[in-house]
């Protein structure tokens, strides 16, 4: 299913894999692949690939999404030698490659991009053996601005106080039962934010992300803002 929005259409292809497209041509993914999401899929459209942190890199679902002139901006404390599987650096993919810290403000030929802290509270409950499972500086969310609407993703993220005083158009928040923010955290995030569209992703790949999406639309519904539940296609 595609949501259409203003001029922007919106995919969720499953996992954290969002697709952006500005009426411009412009085409923008986040978190591309991972779990089979992209198996049956070979696009090769994304003119801007963002990559938030360590669990979401995958150099498969790159080449899946990226034109071979694509810029591929990664996060910079992605590392390949700390992933447990086996991925090429960023560096050694056959695209520009960009990395980008927290809090950062840059321009993408006609994209407005920008980047948020996203981490686990250390005393909150997406904690393993005492330390958080994303910690702070382990990765980031990205906002990106295509013909004038803000689409914003906060990563693998607790709801924060940075994330609070955002201007948002359309957001799109994991909200899965555990390491992120899940589908209740998210429903009051959306209401601060007071975005013009909610599409909730990264939920159901697998056991530990199971959320009732259902709820979560009727919860952010009956606080008067839009949402679109959308179907992974898998």
């Amino acid at each position: 299913m595609t949501v259409r929005f203003d001029p922007l259409t919106v995919d969720w292809l499953g996992y954290a894999t969002v697709r952006l497209e500005a009426q411009t041509g412009a085409v923008v993914y986040m978190d591309p692949g991972r779990y089979g999401v992209l198996d049956d899929y070979d696009a090769r459209d994304g003119d801007l690939v963002l990559v938030t942190h360590d669990h979401h890199y995958d150099p498969d679902g790159i080449r899946r999404v990226a034109r071979e002139d694509a810029l591929v901006v990664v996060y910079e404390e992605v590392d390949a030698d700390r992933i447990d599987r086996d991925v090429e650096p960023p560096e050694d993919l056959p695209y520009t490659v960009e990395r980008v810290g927290t809090d950062e403000v840059f321009a993408v030929g006609a994209l407005d991009l920008f980047t948020t802290p996203a981490y686990n509270h250390p005393d909150g409950r997406n904690v393993r053996d005492g330390e958080p499972i994303h910690p702070e500086g382990f990765g980031c969310g990205f906002a990106v601005t295509m013909d004038g609407v803000t689409a914003f993703w906060p990563g693998d993220s607790d709801v924060l106080e940075y994330h609070t005083e955002m201007e948002v158009d359309l957001f799109v928040p994991s909200i899965a039962s555990n390491y992120t923010m899940n589908r209740h955290e998210a429903a009051d995030l959306a209401e601060t934010l007071d975005p013009r569209l909610v599409v909730p992703v990264h939920y159901d790949t697998f056991e530990a992300l199971e959320a009732d999406a259902e709820a979560f639309a009727v919860d952010v519904a009956t606080r008067g803002i839009p949402v679109a539940l959308e179907t992974p296609e898998q």
